[in-house]
């Protein structure tokens, strides 16, 4: 299998060798659901019903991803900074921490899925017209959650060892067979959402195959199934492991928190039509925030080596590289939203009842996506550099502290009505995304500073 080196090439060709691969793993990625929630929409007479009700689904999933970054995201940087530093011992005893985590937490949040499906779904909103597509369809999905977790948790150990293209083939499999059992299992089949989820499932089960059979025969550190002896004996490994993945972690939740909590305001100010609005809004957020987090991710492993191997040069160039792609990616998404919204939006429904709401209510809500850029700069900078404090401070600040009392304050409070759920993501944008990366400035380029004159301090002194 090709590898991307870090220790040799340009940062730029790094970069580029790790992100584009994985750009094209996280589109086929986007498959897995955003698939589902095509063919959902097309389903004769009950498609927008069904659609929603789905759509009430997703603070679960976002949920089983969040507990996936948490070992494996935060196990990653750690792994790549071990590496960097020439500790291969204490790299494979982190990947295999995180990958005995991530098999135990799997166990446990399938047993509450499987118990608890119908309270969690009420408690997000759900009506009981809704509960009829959001039962059966979470009750398959979570039969899943081992291979789910296995195969987004552990393929940043794949990435991270600079297997970049067996990274983009894991995921490549399993949203390939997604794309052909669907329509099979919807509507040859008539299972409706049950053949969806059931599609999914499969699925990732055998992109979870691929990533196990590669991690333990092929790459360069294998992977194994730890026993308490020596789970218990890494607790020191585990702690850190959960500290820096805890940002990335709250990240995903407090976007499950924000969706729980717009569905419930738009089911409440506008019925359960707006419910599927905010379905297709996410499923187009997906797709062009998808770039963005392939060169953040691509970008990572190489800002972490290099800073392990004591590289500031190569770690300042790495985020100012990181910081171009990204904005030129920006710049032109925002256009197509702004400019032909009804393009991205045709690709999840023809409903024409549906598009006179949601296309206002997507300008809206991507009124200042520009702005998002800095947060994903800040935060990849943050993890890859194991700052953990400021990563998990500005995880929760934009979220929790700006979005969630917006989603509340603007509908109600100053009679917004469901518009101001929409409106509550740009001004976190603004706020949220500007703290962090000028925090990002003034913090981590110091410091970049102060190991390069400690670089050129000790060569003067040999």
């Amino acid at each position: 299998m090709k590898r991307v080196n870090f220790e040799n090439g340009t940062i730029t060709q790094n970069i580029l060798s790790a992100a584009l691969p994985m750009l094209i793993a996280q589109i086929i990625n986007l498959l897995y659901n955003i698939v589902d929630r095509i063919y959902i929409a097309r389903i004769p007479d009950v498609g927008t019903a069904a659609l929603g009700g789905v759509g009430l689904c997703f603070p679960v999933i976002i949920m089983i991803t969040a507990f996936s970054n948490l070992f494996g995201s935060g196990g990653a940087p750690l792994f790549s900074i071990k590496r960097g530093m020439g500790d291969d011992t204490a790299a494979d005893t982190i990947m295999n921490l995180a990958f005995t985590m991530l098999c135990l937490s799997a166990v446990v949040l399938t047993l509450i899925g499987l118990i608890f499906a119908r309270p969690i779904l009420i408690l997000f909103g759900a009506s009981s017209d809704a509960l009829i597509y959001a039962r059966p369809y979470l009750m398959i999905y979570v039969l899943g959650t081992l291979p789910a977790m296995l195969s987004t948790g552990l393929n940043p150990f794949i990435n991270a060892q600079g297997y970049s293209t067996t990274g983009m083939l894991t995921v490549a499999i399993g949203a390939f067979t997604n794309l052909v059992l669907d329509p099979i299992f919807i509507f040859v089949f008539h299972m409706g959402v049950h053949g969806a989820a059931l599609a999914t499932i499969l699925s990732q089960t055998l992109s979870a195959a691929f990533v196990l059979r590669f991690l333990k025969t092929k790459a360069e550190l294998k992977i194994r199934f730890l026993p308490w002896k020596e789970l218990t004996a890494g607790w020191n490994y585990i702690k850190e492991i959960v500290s820096l993945g805890t940002a990335g972690f709250i990240m995903l939740v407090t976007n499950s928190l924000v969706s729980i909590c717009c569905n419930s305001v738009l089911s409440a100010t506008g019925g359960d039509l707006y419910v599927s609005v905010m379905t297709i809004i996410s499923s187009v957020r997906q797709i062009v925030e998808t770039p963005i987090t392939a060169i953040s991710d691509g970008s990572s492993p190489v800002i972490s080596y290099n800073y392990g191997a004591g590289r500031p040069d190569r770690v300042k160039k790495a985020i100012i590289t990181m910081s171009t792609l990204a904005l030129i990616y920006t710049g032109i998404a925002w256009s197509v939203i702004i400019l032909a919204p009804r393009a991205l939006l045709s690709i999840f429904s023809s409903d024409e009842a549906l598009m006179g709401d949601a296309i206002p209510a997507l300008k809206l809500y991507f009124a200042a996506f520009i702005f998002m850029l800095f947060q994903y700069i800040g935060q990849t900078t943050f993890k890859s550099l194991n700052k953990k404090k400021q990563a998990i401070f500005f995880s929760i600040l934009r979220k929790v502290v700006i979005v969630v009392p917006l989603t509340y304050l603007l509908p109600y409070t100053m009679d917004f009505g469901p518009n101001g759920v929409f409106m509550a993501e740009p001004i976190s944008n603004v706020i949220g995304g500007s703290l962090c990366f000028i925090t990002m400035l003034v913090t981590v380029i110091p410091e970049l500073k102060r190991m390069k004159q400690e670089e050129a301090n000790t060569i003067h002194a040999k």
